[in-house]
Formats: structure tokens, C-alpha cells, sequence
């Protein structure tokens, strides 16, 4: 499900994807048989049932809405820095949508995140007076490193972005 860069929006699943899910989903035992399994296997899994593939507003739910969320987890290792860190919901679309191409679901969003994270979850805690991080689309596609604004001084609010 590719992100359409001129929309912003995702593209909804094809055809040929619902029509293997609503095959999946008729399957009976004779079938399982019918395949190759043994029959004293068929009788011990008492349930057979599908899972549908997420798409990539369920990912993005994923990453943000869970007690233990991703961006929720890497906002809190950064705050024990006293660092703000804000994820643009531009830069959110395109994880989830890098998590759809690499067909890796939910455990390969940890892999992106930690890949774009991955200078500033080093420099950040040694730099002095950084103030907040901000990933933006640009950060997600490498063509820029993420958004680190520093303050000048500990206290008095003036702010400067490098």
C-alpha cells in the first residue's frame, strides 16, 4: 500500500489482495489435508483462522496510539536528555509507508525509526543546551538530518535552529 506523493494519501488495498484474504478466510480442514498436511496435525489445531495484512493507517496507529508506542519510546529516551522530540505527521506517513515496502509490518517499524534516530539518539545527550528534535519528511527520506533546535543559554528561551 505505497504512499501517493500527490495526495499524501495511501492507496487502498487491490483486488487481487482482498481476493486472497476472502480465499484464506473459506479454508477448511479438508483443504489443510488436501495440501499435505498429516491428519494428526489437522486434529490437534483446533481453530484455523487468517489474518489480514495491515495497511498503513493501522501502522501509523501503531507507531503513535499504543501505551507503548514507538514514537512514544524514543519521545521518553530523549526527555531523560531533556529533549523534546516531535515527529511531523508527513514524516509519520512515510515510516509507516517505508514499513509497507519493506512487507516487514509492525516489527520493521522499529528498524525505520531506529534508522533515522540513530545519529541523534548518539550526538544529541553530548551536545549542550539542544532543546528539542523535530523528524521531518525530509529526515525520513535521508535527504537532511532531523531538525535539532538548541537554546542558547539553559533558562532564558531564546532559540536558534541548526
Amino acid at each position: 500500500m505505497p504512499l501517493n506523493p500527490d495526495t499524501g494519501r495511501f492507496t487502498a488495498l487491490t483486488r487481487e489482495e482482498k481476493k486472497i484474504g476472502d480465499i484464506l478466510r473459506q479454508n477448511m480442514p479438508e483443504d489443510l489435508l488436501r495440501y499435505g498436511l498429516i491428519p494428526e496435525f489437522i486434529g490437534r489445531v483446533p481453530v484455523v483462522c487468517t489474518l489480514d495484512a495491515l495497511d498503513a493507517e493501522a501502522l501509523m496507529q501503531i507507531l503513535t496510539e499504543p501505551k507503548n508506542a514507538l514514537v512514544k519510546q524514543f519521545q521518553k529516551l530523549l526527555h531523560m536528555d531533556g529533549v523534546v522530540l516531535e515527529f511531523e505527521p508527513e514524516a509519520l506517513r512515510l515510516i509507516a509507508a517505508k514499513a509497507l515496502e519493506q512487507k516487514t509490518g509492525a516489527r520493521g517499524l522499529r528498524s525505520v525509526v531506529e534508522g533515522i534516530m540513530l545519529d541523534v539518539m548518539y550526538d544529541v545527550p553530548s551536545e549542550d543546551h539542544v532543546s528539542k528534535c523535530v523528524i521531518t519528511r525530509a529526515s525520513v527520506e535521508k535527504e537532511e538530518q532531523p531538525l535539532v533546535v538548541r537554546s542558547k543559554a539553559k533558562g532564558k528561551g531564546k532559540e536558534e535552529s541548526a
